[in-house]
């Protein structure tokens, strides 16, 4: 029988792990109303609307949401400095992060503000990488993953030229999308990758 090494629970995987489930156990919110909170940490939104090509993704969150569109992180500006250890709690980058992204979608006629609902935990920030890179591979969002670009700032008029984000593609309305050039692949492209992403990583249709 093959020994196991053991069990610690400080291990970075097994605290990682415990971010997660933080995480996904905290109460959802309605996205549309990003009440003034503090601290710095990770999130996780999830769509429940119509949108035809999100059918399958919106039927696992119904009643209650399970399956992340899209997962982030909120760093506190200028991170830690010296022995300051509350840097996370008295930022409020995690309000400031999801109010941009309500902004976002409030632009887009495809998408309604109604049918979004987000979790977030503030977490120390010497932990807020690990827990959203293990978010992201746990669920491997579709805003993350396939339809790029839905945390993407505006690149400057200077940067124009570059390729537009292929979720401003698929859902347009954001001004500074519009000024950047087509992105490598169409419309009708991008939604045979969604199908794609529901069949294969969601396993429906």
């Amino acid at each position: 029988m093959e020994e196991k090494p053991p069990f610690n629970p400080l291990d970075k995987a097994n605290l990682g792990r415990a971010i997660v489930e933080a995480l996904l156990g905290s109460k959802p919110r309605a996205l549309s109303d990003v009440a003034e909170f503090q601290g710095a940490g990770i999130y996780a939104i999830y769509y429940h609307g119509r949108f035809p090509a999100y059918r399958a993704l919106a039927a696992l969150n119904q009643p209650d949401p399970t399956w992340p569109i899209y997962v982030g992180k909120a760093v506190p500006r200028g991170g830690r400095k010296g022995g300051e250890m509350d840097a996370s709690i008295e930022s409020n980058a995690l309000c400031e992060r999801l109010r941009k992204h309500k902004a976002s979608i409030d632009l887009v006629e495809s998408l309604s503000m109604r049918d979004f609902t987000f979790r977030s935990l503030v977490v120390d920030d010497v932990w807020i990488s690990l827990g959203e890179t293990l978010v992201i591979q746990r669920f491997q969002p579709l805003w993350n993953h396939v339809v790029e670009g839905f945390g993407n700032n505006d690149p400057g008029s200077k940067r124009y030229a570059g390729k537009r984000p292929l979720w401003d593609e698929l859902h347009p309305g954001r001004p500074w999308a519009r000024r950047c050039t087509p992105p490598k692949h169409d419309r009708d492209a991008i939604l045979n990758m969604v199908s794609d992403y529901m069949k294969h990583v969601l396993g429906r249709e």
